[in-house]
C-alpha cells in the first residue's frame, strides 16, 4: 500500500475522486481517502474525510506501491497541488537536512554576490546550468568563484543585508521541527560566509559548505578548503543518521541536482519548486511558494507551529 498526502481544493474533492475512479486501470481496486485519525476499517469505500490537521490535506491510500503510477494519478486530476508519498505511516522527523539557496531562502548567493562585481549575468548563466545537471557541480564553482576575484570581502556582508531573504515559511518550518525534537542541519554547496548566517536567522543547528578564501581583505577567487558538493550533503546526512535512534526518519530538501543523492537518502525527499531532475527524484513536492507546506504534509496541526 502507497500513502499519499496532498494539498487540495477542498470544493472539488468529490469531482476530482469520481474522475479518478473511472479513469483507474482495471484490477488497480478502489482508492481510499481517508482521515489520519481514522481507521481504514470504519470507513465506506467511497468515504472522503478531512485531516484534522488541516481542512486543505487529503490523504489517499492506493491499493498498490507504484509511486510512479500514483504521481500519474494526482498529476491528472489533483494538479497544480503539492504532496508527499510513503510506504509507511506519514511521522515527524528526528533529522531535517536542507539545501540553502533557492530552498531556505529564495536566491543564489553566488549570483547576488557577483552583481557587486558586475558580472551577475555571467555567473548566474553558469549557476543554472549546474542546477540542471548539465554541468559539472566542481568544475563551475571553481570557474564561479574564479571570477569573483579581487572583489571586497565586505561585498559579502553588503550582499547579506541587501539581497538575500529567507523563503516565506522557512523560520516556522524550522523553529517548529527543532521544538519538536527535530535536529535541524544546514548543507549548501555555497558559502559558509552566507550559510552561517542563514543558519542563524532561521535555527540550523548546524552548517555544512564551502569556504572563500580571503586575503588582504579581498576575495583571491579560490576555495579554502574541500569542496562541499552533492557528496558531502549525502556523507553528511549519513553522518546524523548515525546518532538517531532506530525507526527515526529523515526529511531533506532541496531543489537542484546536487540535491538528489540526499533527497533520494531521506525518508521524505522534497523538492522546493525545483529543477526537472530534483523534482523526480523527490517523493515530496512543493510548488507552492511557502515552506510551511510541509509541516502541512506531514500532519502537524496549525495549532502546534512555532510561527516565525
Amino acid at each position: 500500500m502507497l500513502i499519499a498526502r496532498l494539498i487540495a481544493d477542498q470544493s472539488k474533492w468529490e469531482t476530482q475522486r469520481d474522475e479518478m475512479d473511472r479513469a483507474l486501470p482495471k484490477g488497480v481496486g478502489r482508492i481510499h481517502a481517508i482521515g489520519r485519525a481514522i481507521a481504514p476499517a470504519q470507513l465506506r469505500p467511497d468515504s472522503f474525510v478531512k485531516l484534522p490537521i488541516s481542512p486543505t490535506v487529503l490523504e489517499m491510500q492506493f491499493p498498490f506501491d507504484d509511486a510512479g503510477l500514483a504521481h500519474k494519478i494526482i498529476k491528472t486530476h489533483f494538479a497544480p497541488t503539492d504532496f508527499l508519498y510513503s510506504d509507511e505511516r506519514i511521522k515527524v522527523p528526528s533529522l531535517f537536512i536542507s539545501d540553502m539557496d533557492s530552498t531556505m531562502i529564495g536566491q543564489e548567493c553566488i549570483d547576488e554576490l557577483a552583481d557587486y562585481a558586475g558580472i551577475k549575468p555571467q555567473i548566474a548563466e553558469i549557476t543554472e546550468r549546474a542546477m540542471q545537471g548539465e554541468l559539472d557541480f566542481e568544475s563551475a564553482l571553481r570557474e564561479r568563484v574564479g571570477l569573483l576575484e579581487g572583489l571586497e570581502e565586505s561585498a559579502i556582508d553588503r550582499c547579506l543585508a541587501e539581497r538575500i531573504r529567507p523563503t516565506r515559511g522557512a523560520k516556522t518550518l524550522v523553529s517548529t521541527l527543532k521544538s519538536l525534537g527535530c535536529r535541524c542541519v544546514l548543507v549548501t554547496g555555497g558559502f559558509h560566509h552566507f550559510g552561517d548566517r542563514v543558519a542563524e536567522w532561521l535555527g540550523f543547528d548546524r552548517v555544512v559548505g564551502n569556504r572563500l578564501q580571503v586575503a588582504d581583505g579581498k576575495l583571491t577567487g579560490k576555495l579554502d578548503g574541500p569542496i562541499s558538493d552533492a557528496s558531502t550533503k549525502l556523507a553528511a546526512l549519513r553522518q546524523e543518521a548515525e546518532y538517531l535512534p532506530e525507526g527515526a526518519t529523515i526529511l531533506a530538501s532541496g531543489d537542484g541536482a546536487n540535491d538528489i543523492p540526499m533527497i533520494e537518502a531521506a525518508h521524505y525527499g522534497f523538492a522546493y519548486r525545483a529543477k526537472p531532475l530534483a523534482r523526480a527524484a523527490a517523493n515530496g513536492r512543493v510548488d507552492s511558494e511557502y515552506l510551511t507546506a510541509i509541516l502541512s504534509l506531514l500532519g502537524i496541526d496549525r495549532k502546534d507551529w512555532v510561527e516565525a
